[in-house]
């Protein structure tokens, strides 16, 4: 018997006594065991040398290696019908080359794939679920399952009026890239001005964008129309990067115009004018903070107070004694809930000021210098 280190070919394991035996007799099992599992390529040459040998019609005893030959060629004669496509196989996978182009094509394929169905062909409709899978990680969600409104303050001074069944996500802090917030429902926004740091709201199929503003949107999953209605300012409105639109639509609105995405079409409807007695045609919900005036002209505070509760659905409590002779000249239509209070306590004095916690307001106040 040669040195087991010095086999490399079939026909030296076959005409092994010892190996015969072990895979006949599982004789000698500990030496064929460790030689096989010391290298990879040794188990596989062993396993087809072993193969071989359980198929082959030859006695145990010592083989010449010309009875080896002829053996081989009869036996690789009898089972070539049965064993050609896993012959074919080994061979094919064995070569370096075939893996390569392989691997290549399955590349290919999958690159392919992703063009087509998420380039080539993206989706025609997307709701605030996907847009969150997408796009919303680390952000706060606020849902309103209450019957009224709900006031959600952003780390930029501006706010949010979330209607009944609608939600919005939005980050702890903005980033300096841009003020992103999600929108599922109806929500009017007020934004502070920032002409360095645009404002998006992402609202299924459209994209607003804004620098300081105020409007509407009316975005549900399950609606076949998604609105945008502008109090003030102006409003850049788009259709989502993710649709399947071959041109990018983009429009401009202004005060008191609005526009309607029909959502099975992919097209918008602009309007231009908005008369109280078309907005529910945009469906616009009737009786909000839009229908407000907050401008006031020498009006004492506490009326001023009571429509800012009115129009935001909050809860203003300030001291009505010390303020009751106070009476004020200002405009606040183009402000955030936050800047709204800021300058009505400057306008009152150095001495007053407010706190917000949820819904509720307080004024804090000496009175009005």
């Amino acid at each position: 018997m040669k040195n087991l280190q010095e086999y490399t070919q079939i026909e030296e394991l076959l005409s092994d006594e010892t190996f015969r035996s072990w895979v006949r007799e599982k004789e000698h099992s500990e030496i064929w065991e460790a030689w096989s599992l010391d290298n990879i390529s040794r188990q596989n040459l062993v396993e087809e040398a072993r193969n071989i040998l359980l198929a082959m019609k030859v006695p145990s005893n010592s083989i010449t290696n010309n009875e080896i030959g002829q053996e081989l060629e009869q036996t690789w004669n009898k089972i070539e019908s049965i064993e050609l496509l896993k012959a074919n196989q080994r061979v094919i996978w064995k070569n370096t080359w075939f893996k390569a182009s392989a691997a290549v094509f399955l590349i290919c394929l999958g690159i392919l794939f992703y063009y087509r169905y998420s380039i080539f062909e993206p989706p025609t409709s997307i709701g605030y679920s996907e847009l969150i899978h997408r796009d919303g990680d680390g952000m706060i969600e606020q849902t309103n399952n209450t019957d009224k409104s709900q006031l959600i303050m952003l780390s930029d001074g501006s706010s949010v009026l979330l209607l009944p069944k609608s939600k919005l996500s939005y980050p702890k802090v903005f980033s300096a890239d841009g003020r992103k917030v999600y929108l599922s429902g109806e929500g009017f926004f007020e934004i502070s001005k920032d002409p360095s740091n645009p404002f998006y709201v992402y609202s299924n199929e459209l994209v607003t964008k804004v620098y300081g503003t105020s409007f509407r949107i009316k975005a549900y999953s399950n609606q076949s129309n998604v609105s945008v209605l502008v109090h003030t300012g102006k409003v850049k409105v788009s259709s989502s990067n993710y649709l399947k639109t071959k041109v990018k639509e983009e429009m401009v609105l202004l005060p008191n115009e609005g526009v309607v995405y029909v959502r099975n079409k992919m097209v918008f409807e602009k309007i231009t004018y908005v008369p109280k007695d078309k907005l529910q045609s945009i469906e616009y919900t009737p009786q909000n903070i839009e229908e407000f005036n907050f401008e006031f002209y020498d009006v004492q505070v506490g009326e001023i107070f009571d429509t800012i509760e009115k129009g935001y659905q909050i809860k203003i409590d300030y001291p009505k004694d010390k303020l009751k002779d106070c009476y004020l000249t200002t405009s606040l239509s183009d402000e955030p809930l936050p800047e709204k209070l800021k300058i009505l306590c400057e306008s009152l004095g150095a001495n007053t000021k407010y706190e917000m916690v949820g819904n509720t307001v307080k004024i804090i106040s000496s009175g009005c210098e």
